[in-house]
C-alpha cells in the first residue's frame, strides 16, 4: 500500500475589526505602557473581538477562509478540531459550534486544550487521523482565542498582552511527504502559574468564590523563570529534529509562540541561526495564544515566504505548561 500523508492545502486566517493601540491599553491601565510594550515585548498593537463576536464566530470566519482557499466545501470535510482555552462554553465544546456554523454536516468534531501550545498540538492529532485512517481525508484544524473576555484591566501583566484572533488550515491526505512529525511535552509543576482558574470544579464560579476571586480572568499566578521559554524551545526542537534526518539549517521557516519577541530572538540565537528565519506578528496582532501559530503561518504564506518543498518547524509552549513541536515540509503553492 501507499503510505498515507497529511499536507497543509490552505490557511486561513480572521483577525477583529476592533485595533487597539498600546496608547490605548495605556488609558487603560492608566499608565504609559507603549515603549515598554515595544522594547520587552515586541507589542504595538492588538485586536479585540466585539461585542456581539464569540470564540467560535472567530473559528468559523477563519475555517470559511482556509476551506476556499483549498477549493473546498464544507461537507468535504471529515473531521474538524478546534484548539482553544477559550472556549464558547464550558460544555459542549466549541468545535460543535463550528462544525454546525460551517456546515460541515459529514465531519466528526472535538476541541483540544492544550492552552497556547493547542493547535501544535491539535495539528498533530489531525496529522495522525489522516494518516492512520483512510476515511479520514480532510480535517480543519483551527486555533482561535477570545481572551479579551477574561482580561481583569487593573492588572497591567495581562491588560497589555493578550488579544483574539483565529487561524486555520486544511489537512489534506497526500502521497507525497507534508506532515513529518510532530514532538511533546509538559511540565505540569506550572499548572498553577498562568491560567483561568475560575469556572471549574477546583473553584467553580459560585457567588461566594467569585467574591473571594473575581469573575472568571486570565492570571499569572507566579512567575516564570526568565530563561523558561528559551531553554524549552530549543530543546524540544533539537529533539523534534534529531527524530528526522534534517539539520537545523535546513529549516527554512520557524514560527514560534507568539509571546516575546526577545524570547523568539533569545531561542534563534541559541540555535545558532539568523533570526529573520523566526516570523514574528505579534507586534500588530498581540498575544492570541492557541491562535497566534496558525495566524503567523498565514501572514508568511501571504509573504510569500514559502515554496513547496521548503521545510517549517511550529514550536508553541502554554499553561500548564504544555509544549508541542512539529516539522513540515510545505508542498501548498500559496493562498
Amino acid at each position: 500500500m501507499t503510505k498515507r500523508y497529511a499536507s497543509i492545502a490552505s490557511t486561513g486566517r480572521y483577525v477583529p475589526a476592533r485595533a487597539v493601540s498600546n496608547a490605548e491599553i495605556s488609558q487603560i491601565v492608566g499608565e504609559d505602557v507603549d515603549q515598554w510594550l515595544i522594547d520587552n515585548v515586541g507589542i504595538r498593537n492588538r485586536h479585540f473581538m466585539a461585542d456581539g463576536e464569540r470564540t467560535s464566530d472567530l473559528a468559523i470566519a477563519a475555517g470559511r477562509q482556509a476551506l476556499e482557499r483549498a477549493h473546498l466545501t464544507p461537507e468535504q470535510l471529515d473531521r474538524v478540531i478546534v484548539a482553544t482555552d477559550t472556549p464558547d462554553y464550558l460544555s459542549p465544546s466549541t468545535s460543535a459550534v463550528v462544525q454546525h456554523g460551517l456546515g460541515a454536516t459529514r465531519a466528526g468534531c472535538f476541541d483540544i486544550n492544550a492552552a497556547c501550545a493547542g493547535w501544535v498540538t491539535a495539528l498533530d492529532t489531525g496529522a495522525r487521523l489522516v494518516e492512520a485512517d483512510s476515511n479520514v481525508n480532510r480535517v480543519l484544524v483551527v486555533g482561535a482565542y477570545g481572551m479579551s473576555r477574561f482580561i481583569d484591566f487593573t492588572d497591567k501583566k495581562t491588560a497589555t498582552l493578550f488579544a483574539d484572533g483565529a487561524a486555520a488550515v486544511v489537512l489534506t491526505a497526500s502521497d507525497e511527504p507534508g506532515y513529518l512529525g510532530g514532538r511533546l511535552a509538559a511540565d505540569g509543576s506550572f499548572h498553577d502559574a498562568l491560567g483561568i482558574y475560575t469556572g471549574g470544579t477546583a473553584r467553580p464560579a459560585t457567588a461566594e468564590n467569585v467574591a473571594e476571586h473575581g469573575a472568571p480572568r486570565v492570571e499569572f499566578a507566579r512567575r516564570f523563570p526568565p530563561t523558561y521559554n528559551v531553554e524549552q524551545w530549543s530543546g524540544l526542537i533539537h529533539g523534534l529534529l534529531d527524530q528526522h534526518p534534517f539539520a537545523l539549517g535546513d529549516v527554512k521557516l520557524f514560527v514560534f509562540t507568539q509571546i516575546n519577541r526577545r524570547a523568539i530572538e533569545a531561542t534563534m540565537a541559541a540555535l545558532e541561526l539568523p533570526v529573520e528565519r523566526a516570523h514574528c506578528t505579534m507586534d500588530k496582532w498581540g498575544y492570541v495564544g492557541s491562535a497566534c501559530v496558525p495566524m503567523t503561518l498565514d501572514d508568511a504564506v501571504g509573504q510569500g515566504q514559502l515554496e513547496p518543498g521548503d521545510h517549517v518547524v511550529f514550536c508553541a509552549s502554554g499553561g500548564g505548561v504544555s509544549m508541542a513541536a512539529s516539522l513540515l515540509r510545505w508542498t501548498a503553492d500559496g493562498n
